[in-house]
């Protein structure tokens, strides 16, 4: 779609418009054409009040429409307005156009459940916080509900965190193999198995320097997540290594939640689950995406849906009472039927959480560089409102977020028997506190929630950097006391 600013230069916002309402499109800056049929000329003018118009043409189909507000306070709460004024007069020209108003409506964000939370803390009840992210952000009603649940987890779990507290991340980049629809720094174990241990050598030393820093910075850890990749990609005696060099260094004696994503069935047996259990390790994700045979193997999964149930029992027999599993919707030849078959085989094995994903089509996946059977947004979408009502049934919406490219510009969300919310997804997502982020693609996010200042501090990508990276990640603890003084 080509895109003509006139008076200012909001790209972003018109552009998460235009990805919002045309997900098939991308922005182009040229002139317009006498033959092009896929354009939008969005106009700013200002006095005392802030006028928008946006001329939206889509296959041939045009239409204009204005908006005007009027522009108050200093200027960045002026600015503020401008972008809403453009977002808004965008999204409402595209719903007039085509007739279509997206679930969350004008919303573009990663985090919308911050909204329903501001409006909690200000005093609104659940009702009103609804009420405005229906009125005023055109959010569907079933969606405003489930913003509004997390966002009273995300205040319950503020509200239980001291004053020092971090939380932790600690990255371990392999995996057996590579999903067709993973963008995450993640190497195939078969191809870089020289790797592992140089890793292993080198997240210790990250590990011992993190340490000095929250040690001289007076800061606890009160919930610590191992995630990847895959975690269990390492052996047993790797994982113990890792695990004994945190007891014995980090501050981990106010640690409520000690989780590691054992994820992939083809990496979990009983001596590594067994370490896990040693070392104080509660929650456990074993992560299936579909039980449809046919969808493992197009997703270039190398297990079958057998194995996930029997790594589930074996984590069960080993001592495990918290254990998360997710869910796809969206997967390439996957169907409505297959992922009620999915959830309900989940449901059947009875874990405490279950995280609910709409597939996104990221450029570093597979998927985006070969065709597939992809379901529409309109069947990802049922998928969804079968998980919504189905999961209501007995568990929690807890944390949600979005993401770019995702199938129907739908959502991600975690559910959970009440009582077994992961308090690290909440933070992380919601921005509550500190957490730092060790290992190859981590990336530490320092929050001062006093003043709302956050500073990210982003490793290296790729394992290989990060062997050699030592000096920079020093460079990176010394900024973190810095900020924690």
């Amino acid at each position: 779609m080509k895109l003509v600013l006139n008076g200012h230069d909001e790209r972003y916002v018109v552009e998460q418009g235009m990805l919002n309402l045309f997900p098939g499109e991308r922005p182009v800056y040229e002139p317009i054409g006498p033959g092009d049929d896929s354009w939008a000329v969005v106009t700013l003018r200002e006095d005392d009040r802030c006028h928008v118009t946006v001329e939206l043409c889509f296959r041939g189909k045009s239409l204009p429409y204005s908006l005007d507000v009027p522009l108050v306070g200093g200027e960045f709460q002026r600015e503020g307005i401008r972008r809403r004024a453009i977002g808004k007069c965008f999204f409402l020209a595209a719903r007039a156009l085509t007739g279509h108003t997206p679930p969350w409506g004008m919303l573009t964000g990663v985090r919308p459940v911050k909204l329903p939370t501001r409006a909690l803390l200000s005093g609104a009840t659940p009702l009103q916080a609804k009420q405005e992210l229906r009125e005023e952000y055109y959010v569907s009603p079933d969606r405003a509900a489930l913003a509004v649940d997390c966002a009273q987890a995300s205040i319950a779990a503020q509200r239980s965190l001291k004053e020092g507290e971090v939380s932790l991340y600690l990255g371990i980049p392999f995996c057996p193999t590579r999903c067709a629809y993973c963008s995450f720094v993640s190497a195939d174990v078969g191809r870089t198995l020289t790797l592992v241990e140089p890793y292993v050598d080198a997240l210790l030393k990250e590990i011992d320097g993190t340490a000095r820093v929250l040690t001289e910075s007076g800061r606890t850890i009160r919930s610590f997540y191992m995630g990847g990749g895959t975690p269990t990609t390492l052996s047993a005696r790797q994982l113990d290594r890792v695990l004994t060099r945190c007891e014995q260094v980090l501050p981990l004696e106010g640690c409520t939640e000690l989780t590691v994503e054992a994820g992939r069935p083809d990496t979990i047996n009983r001596e590594k689950l067994e370490v896990l259990r040693a070392h104080g390790v509660g929650r456990v994700s074993i992560n299936p995406q579909t039980l449809e045979d046919h969808v493992l193997e197009a997703i270039g999964r190398k297990h079958s849906s057998g194995d996930i149930q029997t790594a589930y029992d074996l984590a069960r027999k080993v001592g495990f009472d918290c254990i998360n599993m997710d869910l796809i919707a969206g997967l390439p030849l996957d169907s409505l039927d297959g992922f009620r078959r999915s959830l309900d085989g989940v449901l059947a094995m009875g874990p405490e959480n279950i995280t609910v994903h709409t597939l996104a089509m990221k450029k570093g996946s597979a998927l985006i560089q070969r065709k597939g059977a992809l379901p529409g947004g309109e069947e990802v979408a049922q998928m969804l409102d079968y998980s919504r009502t189905t999961l209501s049934g007995g568990y929690l919406p807890y944390y949600l977020y979005r993401q770019k490219y995702m199938s129907g510009s739908l959502e991600n969300v975690g559910w959970a028997r009440p009582g077994t919310e992961s308090l690290y997804n909440i933070v992380m997502m919601e921005e509550l506190h500190t957490v730092i982020s060790l290992g190859a693609g981590g990336v530490t996010k320092l929050i001062d929630p006093q003043s709302g200042r956050l500073l990210r501090l982003s490793n290296p990508k790729y394992p290989q950097d990060y062997l050699s990276a030592g000096e920079k990640l020093a460079e990176q603890q010394r900024e973190m006391l810095a900020f924690f003084r």
